[in-house]
């Protein structure tokens, strides 16, 4: 099992608050730094100074780190035409000499849509799929060779298909709870599934459906890697986790129960569990940035007994 660690910025920081963040995961042995992708903070917390674009962030992490691998938790499909993120992808995956992986999802935070102009459709994951395709079909596609796709949402005529990222194929992330047409499409396309926020009992059925549409797919159930993403409160002690679940506004009792909270024999117990359920692959939720110590007491007494 490797461990990574997922930050939220609409919620409040800086590219420097980031870079430190990120520079702190590679430092601790960690396996990748990744990011939310919302324009606009959530509950009651001021989002001071204001949000950062998630691909302009990666950009700069990926001449700035050199281990760690790089990506978006989601990336909303309704921030940007498919055409243009294949492009941006690319590029970001260049600069970082091949760290970058594309979590993309269908959008689902109206408010910030209305926030900043950007229209919010009604049909999501009817796009969400052709932009899969459009994706995935531009970084396949031979150099010297043309891309075309005419869908319902999106038609591309004679595309080049440049530029090329630097991996031979950069994974793509799927995730989410629908019971139906998530798991067909993280099938077909997902080089990783991640349920985001759920229980054990949750994630177990779910990565079993996704299991079943990969086979329907034509693709092993194995081709996959399976992850969580689980909000962190780790403390040596009671007192320490109290403080870092007042920092960020939750209480114990809920982060224990839907989260990795506790000290880390609690939080190693917890992690078990899921690798029981099939996980492979866990996102510590980090809400409280500037609290580094919290990095590494995981590294050092949660990530150090289970890799």
């Amino acid at each position: 099992m490797d461990f990574r660690i997922f930050t939220e910025p609409q919620q409040g920081a800086t590219y420097d608050t980031l870079l430190i963040v990120a520079k702190a995961t590679e430092d601790l042995g960690f396996d990748a730094f990744f990011r939310s992708d919302h324009y606009l903070r959530m509950g009651s917390v001021d989002g001071l100074p204001g949000p950062t674009d998630a691909w302009i962030t990666l950009a700069g992490l990926a001449r700035e780190t050199k281990r760690i691998r790089l990506g978006t938790l989601m990336t909303a499909g309704t921030f940007r035409l498919p055409g243009v993120l294949a492009i941006q992808v690319a590029q970001v995956d260049q600069m970082s000499g091949g760290r970058i992986e594309l979590g993309l999802g269908a959008g689902w935070f109206e408010e910030e849509h209305k926030a900043y102009g950007i229209p919010f459709p009604k049909e999501k994951i009817g796009r969400l799929e052709e932009q899969l395709e459009i994706v995935t079909g531009l970084w396949a596609t031979e150099v010297g060779k043309t891309f075309d796709f005419h869908g319902t949402y999106y038609d591309l005529t004679e595309s080049p298909a440049l530029p090329k990222p630097a991996q031979a194929r950069v994974p793509v992330l799927i995730g989410g709870h629908g019971a139906t047409r998530t798991p067909r499409l993280a099938g077909r396309y997902a080089d990783e599934f991640n349920m985001p926020f759920a229980s054990i009992e949750d994630t177990e059925r779910q990565f079993g459906r996704v299991r079943a549409a990969a086979e329907e797919a034509g693709r092993p159930a194995g081709a996959l890697t399976y992850s969580n993403a689980l909000v962190a409160c780790v403390g040596k002690d009671d007192a320490e986790v109290a403080r870092r679940a007042a920092a960020i506004g939750r209480e114990v009792d809920d982060l224990k129960a839907n989260g990795l909270a506790g000290s880390p024999a609690e939080v190693v117990e917890k992690i078990g569990r899921y690798a029981e359920a099939g996980a492979q692959r866990i996102y510590f939720q980090i809400l409280d940035l500037d609290d580094l110590d919290h990095l590494e007491l995981i590294s050092s007494r949660v990530q150090s007994q289970l890799t």
